[in-house]
């Protein structure tokens, strides 16, 4: 019995235990194949290794989409990305330009395509900002958990954007954002008391300040020692 003999069913069942890169090979031997491969019951839930994985052409985008993961763990990461833009040097400015945006591009995607959405999760994406959370919020309206890990850029803006726009949330997660405040996260359990918030880390650590920011601190700490 040849592959393409089995019926639809058997298929999409053969296709759910293949990653998305062998999905997209066997569906480029023939029509029957890429039909299965381009089903939306085979697409509710994709997850990504790394920024780079949201350039290829090996999974489909759209309304089935339920569950969506964007996890990059790398020294890249640490070292290059999670660095104020302030303090980054030509060469690690130039590393990061090179994918600063994908993610950010590809959550514009989601907003356009995915209004099912009911659970994301980014952790890593050091180039995300409050601006693509909102937008999330606001066009993904079934979403009910917001998990967030290390992405530096994240303030309590995203908090607010989730109590103004989050109307189905259940569960939202801030770990190890460093520019997350305690006051964002009591206002977020005041107004939203049914959320269940998670906050490991953030509110503890040291927040971005620009060099301009702490300027006046500088020169007061110099007036004192003048006048000591």
């Amino acid at each position: 019995m040849q592959l393409t003999q089995l019926n639809r069913e058997c298929l999409l069942h053969l296709f759910s235990f293949l990653d998305k890169g062998n999905r997209r090979s066997l569906s480029l031997t023939c029509h029957q194949l890429r039909e299965a491969f381009l089903d939306p019951c085979l697409w509710t839930l994709l997850r990504f290794g790394a920024p780079c994985e949201l350039t290829r052409d090996n999974f489909v985008l759209g309304a089935s989409l339920r569950y969506l993961t964007v996890s990059w763990y790398s020294s890249r990461v640490l070292q290059v990305c999670n660095i104020e833009d302030w303090l980054k040097s030509s060469f690690q400015k130039d590393i990061c330009s090179k994918h600063e945006s994908l993610v950010s591009t590809f959550l514009t995607r989601v907003c356009r395509m995915c209004p099912n959405l009911l659970r994301l999760t980014l952790s890593g994406c050091a180039h995300i900002t409050d601006r693509d959370v909102t937008a999330v919020l606001q066009s993904c309206g079934k979403l009910r958990c917001l998990h967030l890990e290390n992405c530096v850029r994240i303030t309590d803006c995203s908090l607010e954007g989730a109590v103004a726009h989050g109307d189905r949330l259940e569960e939202v997660t801030v770990d190890f954002c460093r520019n997350i405040t305690q006051a964002g996260l009591q206002a977020v359990r005041k107004m939203r008391p049914g959320i269940q918030l998670s906050a490991e880390r953030s509110a503890d650590m040291i927040p971005d300040s620009k060099p301009e920011e702490r300027v006046p601190l500088r020169r007061a700490l110099q007036k004192v020692l003048q006048f000591s």
